[in-house]
C-alpha cells in the first residue's frame, strides 16, 4: 500500500540523484581531459604555458615587445634628437570610458535581476497551485525574448552608435553584450527542463540562489552550473601577473598598429581599391594580422580567464585545447576557444538536432557557423563603425568549405601546415580590407547617404591622391 509507494518513490529519488552526481562528474572529467598539458593536483590548475616549449615561446614574444620599445627609442632619438611619447591613438581608442562604464554597470544589473527575477515568478506559476501553467510558460518565454532582444540586445549597441564610441571602448561593450546574453540564455535553458522535471516527478524543486547565478556571471564559463570545482586559496600574485601581461599586450597591439600598420596606408594609390595595391597590402599585413589573433588569443582567453578564474577560486581551467596542433578546421573551432565552443555545441547544435529528432546534421552545423559568423561581424560593424562583411564572407564561404575538406580524418603535419597558411592569409585580408575600409570612411564621407550607399563599401569607389590621416589614425 502506501508504504510501499514511499519507498518506491525514495527509491526513484536515491537513483535520480545519483544520475545527477554521475553526470556532473561525467562532466568534470570531460573537461578536465586535455592533451600536451600540465596538471598541478594540489590546485586544479591547468597551465599550458609553463610547458618548457611553449614557455620559449612566450619569451621570444616577449623578446619582440622589447625589440620593439627598443625600436621607437632609437628611431625617435635618431630622427628627433628626443624620445616622444605618443599616445594619442591609444587614448582616442579607449576614449569614453566613464559611459563605458556606465553602459557595463547597467547592462550587468539588467541581466542579474530580469533573468532570474522572471524564472522565479515562472517557477511558482509551474508550482500546481496555478491554472493553465502552459499560458503562463508562453508569457513568461516571450517577456524574456522581449528582453534578450531590446535590453540586453538593441539598447547597448544603440549608445555604441549615437555616441560614435572608439573602436576598443566599443569592443568592451559588445563582447560584454553578447556574453552576457549567452549567459542568461544557459541560465534560462539549464534550470528550466530541470524544474519541469522535479514538478513531474512530484518533488521538491529548488530555485537556485542568487549567489549561486551571481558567480555564474562572473566565472569564465558560459554554462551554468549550480557548483563548480573551486580551489582552496587565491594566488593574488598570479592574478596580478595575468592582468599585467593583459596591459602588456594592449600596448603590444599598439606598437603593431603604429609601427606595423598604419605607415602601409601612408602614400596609396590614386584608386583605392585597385587590385595590386590591395595584393601588395595583404601581404604586407599577414605578420601585423597574425600577432593580433595571437596577442587576442592570449590576452583573452588566456590572461584575462585565467585572472578572473583565479579570484574566483574556479578550478575548471580549460579554456582552450592545443589548437595549434590542429590538422583540421573542424578541431581548430572546436579548440581555440572551448568556452564558447561549448555553448553552441549545447545550446545551438545539440538543441537543433533535439528538435529535429537528431536530423538534418549538416544544417545544425551550419547553424553554428552563421551565428558565429554574424557575432564577429556585429562586433567589428559596431567596433569600427561601418559595414564591411568580410569576416562573414570568409566564415561563411572559405570556412565552410575548408571544414569539409580539412576535415577530422586528415593527419600528418602537411595539414597542419595548411591550416597555418590558410589561418596567415585570412588575417592579412581581414586586417587589409578592413583597413582600407576605415580610411576610406575618414576620407571620403557621403554627405545624405541612402540605405544601399551605406551597405556599399567606400573603399571600392574612393578616390584620393594621398592617404595620411591628420589625426593618425
Amino acid at each position: 500500500g502506501k508504504i510501499e509507494v514511499e519507498q518506491v518513490i525514495s527509491k526513484k529519488l536515491q537513483l535520480k540523484k545519483k544520475a545527477e552526481v554521475s553526470r556532473s562528474v561525467i562532466w568534470v572529467k570531460k573537461r578536465l581531459s586535455l592533451h600536451v598539458v600540465l596538471f598541478e593536483s594540489s590546485n586544479g590548475k591547468i597551465e599550458l604555458f609553463e610547458v618548457n616549449h611553449l614557455r620559449t615561446i612566450y619569451h621570444i614574444f616577449v623578446a619582440v615587445l622589447f625589440v620593439f620599445i627598443l625600436n621607437t627609442l632609437v628611431v625617435d632619438s635618431i630622427n628627433e634628437g628626443r624620445l616622444v611619447l605618443d599616445f594619442d591613438l591609444l587614448v582616442y581608442t579607449f576614449g569614453q570610458l566613464p559611459l563605458v562604464v556606465c553602459t557595463w554597470v547597467c547592462m550587468f544589473l539588467s541581466a542579474l535581476v530580469v533573468p532570474y527575477t522572471l524564472f522565479s515568478l515562472w517557477s511558482q506559476t509551474q508550482s500546481g497551485s496555478y491554472s493553465h501553467p502552459g499560458l503562463y510558460s508562453l508569457v513568461f518565454g516571450s517577456v524574456f525574448l522581449l528582453y534578450q532582444a531590446l535590453g540586453l540586445g538593441f539598447l547597448p549597441a544603440y549608445v555604441v552608435v549615437t555616441n560614435s564610441l572608439p573602436p576598443a571602448s566599443a569592443a568592451i561593450v559588445t563582447h560584454e553584450q553578447i556574453r552576457l546574453m549567452m549567459k542568461a540564455h544557459s541560465f534560462v535553458r539549464e534550470n528550466v527542463p530541470r524544474f519541469l522535471s522535479w514538478s513531474k516527478d512530484k518533488t521538491s524543486s529548488v530555485v537556485p540562489q542568487v549567489s549561486q547565478y551571481l558567480y555564474f556571471l562572473f566565472a569564465p564559463t558560459l554554462i551554468y552550473k549550480d557548483k563548480y570545482p573551486r580551489n582552496p586559496v587565491i594566488r593574488w600574485g598570479y592574478v596580478a601577473s595575468n592582468f599585467l601581461q593583459v596591459l602588456g599586450c594592449v600596448f603590444y597591439l599598439y606598437y603593431v598598429l603604429l609601427r606595423l600598420c598604419i605607415p602601409q596606408f601612408h602614400g596609396i594609390s590614386q584608386q583605392m581599391f585597385d587590385l595590386k595595391a590591395v595584393v601588395l597590402c595583404v601581404f604586407n599585413l599577414i605578420l601585423p594580422g597574425m600577432l593580433f589573433l595571437l596577442l587576442g588569443f592570449f590576452s583573452v582567453i588566456h590572461c584575462w580567464f585565467n585572472a578572473f578564474a583565479e579570484m574566483l577560486r574556479f578550478a575548471d581551467r580549460m579554456f582552450y585545447k592545443d589548437w595549434w596542433n590542429s590538422t583540421s578546421f573542424a578541431n581548430y573551432y572546436r579548440t581555440c576557444n572551448t568556452v564558447v565552443h561549448d555553448w553552441l555545441y549545447y545550446y545551438v547544435y545539440q538543441d537543433f538536432l533535439l528538435m529535429s529528432r537528431k536530423r538534418f546534421k549538416p544544417a545544425a552545423m551550419l547553424l553554428v557557423f552563421t551565428m558565429s559568423a554574424v557575432a564577429h561581424e556585429y562586433i567589428l560593424t559596431l567596433c569600427l563603425g561601418f559595414f564591411y562583411p568580410v569576416i562573414f564572407c570568409l566564415y561563411m564561404g572559405i570556412g565552410i568549405m575548408f571544414n569539409f575538406i580539412i576535415h577530422d580524418g586528415r593527419k600528418g603535419p602537411i595539414w597542419n601546415i595548411i591550416l597555418w597558411m590558410s589561418l596567415f592569409l585570412g588575417q592579412g585580408i581581414s586586417v587589409c580590407l578592413y583597413s582600407h575600409e576605415w580610411y576610406a570612411q575618414r576620407y571620403c564621407p557621403l554627405k545624405e547617404p541612402s540605405f544601399l550607399e551605406l551597405l556599399k563599401p567606400r573603399s571600392w569607389s574612393c578616390q584620393r591622391g594621398s592617404l595620411v590621416d591628420p589625426d593618425g589614425l
